[in-house]
């Protein structure tokens, strides 16, 4: 048994976490949408079609916002195809994923299943294959009371009250030549500032996020950033990033410790922020919003057999998550988390079947698969302060990294519940660590949430869902010190009163 020690002291804030922190991301790719969370005539469905088995599933999670309709789809998507009567909605060729896009969910059907899931819209626009006449029009159908031509079209197609979306997000991934109408930063930067500016006349309360550079690894990442923030700057509010990770190298160990990674990618970006805000002598903080990041790669192959222009949705990134999955996304989380001072967005790519949480049956059930939980945990239990955990523990090698802790960790301080929870991963595959934890203010421990003991490999299905967390006997506290065996390759939720 090897030892460590975790201080938690409020003195030691780092942020208030942002709620929209735990958002995710609902794009018109594979059974996403039709199939995910709307599939009428299934025996769960609601009287628009919507899943139910799904509504109750998102609920469990609290999504606070959820990113829409795209993604790679969005920049060959005429939003006014997905409005009005449904017989009179164009079936479209979507050539980002190969699919036919039948349009009977569009920006009103997703608004009504958003009021069903207690959250709220951000809005994709296309700036792919379209522009600034798309950002000025889209508002004006979403946001505007009446007495135009395209709010009064809004109220025409049975919404009287506007959607009232505050949160957009001005293309996506337009670095990317996988993209359509992908852009240089200059064309890019150029075409977002015009966008945005059109937008901040409609309303200038609404909040914005510009394109960062689809993931690290692209060649002009950095550059992009910079120039794309040295047009739209004083215009936006966030700045995006993308990452996805896998461990197609089958090196657990190594794969355990990539919110590093994720934690290193956010700091050189936050640091390109502000190195244009100084260079123009800005008053104003540009903010990160991380809307895409997950694991991905198990689907990678069966999805080079995927047909094409199927009228049926094909099931697409489907990947299937194991427990090692499920430690690794707690990582993120806690790594998200320790970044709350500057990202204040996040969406977990993505919500139902594609690379997911939620999956679903066509004829059956839904389930949750590994990474529900870790991910359910964060959003219930991280809303308050978060809070820097002082970490005293073992080191570990691997094949990636030396000297890396064995145990990363965070806690979030909930004044309205005076309670602070504390999220543990243990990465190491063979060290169970004796941990002495010292919480400020602590009274008593009142839970201890543990996911721990799977095989590594081990995986959820529909009617087979053994691989989740359970409560642990609670030990005793010694004024704010506790003493708790943090098994190896384990998740960790401790809420102390």
């Amino acid at each position: 048994m090897s030892k460590a020690k975790l201080i938690i002291d409020v003195k030691n804030a780092i942020s208030d976490v942002d709620p929209r922190l735990y958002g995710s991301f609902v794009e018109h790719l594979g059974r996403a949408v039709y199939g995910g969370v709307y599939q009428p005539g299934h025996p769960s469905a609601d009287e628009d079609g919507f899943r139910r088995d799904v509504l109750e599933l998102v609920r469990e999670l609290d999504v606070p916002v959820i990113r829409y309709p795209g993604g790679n789809f969005v920049s060959g998507y005429n939003w006014e195809d997905g409005v009005g009567p449904k017989s009179e909605r164009p079936v479209r060729l979507d050539l980002a994923w190969a699919s036919k896009e039948s349009n009977q969910v569009g920006l009103s059907e997703f608004q009504d299943w958003l009021d069903k899931a207690g959250s709220e819209m951000m809005y994709a626009i296309n700036l792919g294959t379209r522009g600034v006449d798309e950002a000025r029009n889209i508002i004006e159908y979403a946001n505007h009371p009446g007495g135009t031509y395209l709010s009064d079209l809004r109220k025409k197609h049975g919404r009287d009250k506007p959607y009232n979306i505050k949160l957009w997000c001005l293309g996506n991934e337009m670095d990317g030549p996988w993209q359509i109408g992908a852009k240089t930063a200059t064309e890019y930067g150029r075409l977002a500032v015009e966008c945005a500016k059109v937008m901040k006349m409609f309303d200038p309360g609404i909040e914005l996020v510009a394109c960062g550079s689809s993931f690290l690894g692209m060649p002009t990442f950095g550059e992009w950033e910079r120039e794309v923030l040295e047009h739209t700057y004083e215009q936006i509010e966030y700045l995006s990033l993308h990452s996805y990770f896998n461990n197609i190298k089958n090196d657990t160990a190594s794969f355990l410790t990539k919110n590093i990674d994720m934690d290193d990618f956010i700091k050189t970006v936050a640091g390109i922020c502000d190195e244009v805000k100084a260079r123009k002598g800005s008053k104003k903080d540009v903010m990160l919003s991380f809307d895409e990041w997950n694991v991905w790669y198990h689907s990678q192959e069966n999805d080079k057999n995927a047909p094409r222009w199927s009228d049926d949705p094909p099931g697409l990134i489907e990947d299937i998550y194991n427990f090692e999955d499920a430690l690794l996304v707690g990582g993120f989380l806690i790594t998200l988390l320790k970044n709350a001072d500057r990202v204040k967005i996040a969406c977990l790519a993505q919500l139902v079947n594609v690379i997911a949480p939620i999956m679903t049956d066509p004829a059956g059930g839904a389930w949750k698969q590994t990474i529900f939980y870790p991910f359910m945990h964060a959003s219930k239990y991280g809303r308050g302060t978060a809070i820097k955990a002082e970490i005293l523990c073992p080191k570990i090698d691997c094949a990636e990294r030396d000297g890396v802790d064995s145990i990363d960790s965070v806690a979030v301080w909930n004044g309205e519940q005076k309670e602070t929870t504390l999220f543990i991963l243990n990465r190491s595959l063979e060290l169970d660590v004796d941990t002495e934890i010292v919480v400020s203010g602590a009274k008593e421990l009142k839970e201890h949430i543990q996911f721990a003991g799977f095989e590594l490999k081990a995986e959820n299905s529909l009617g087979n869902e053994k691989v989740c967390p359970a409560s642990v006997n609670c030990g005793i506290m010694n004024g704010e010190s506790i003493e708790i065996k943090i098994p190896k390759a384990s998740w960790n939720v401790l809420r102390f009163r």
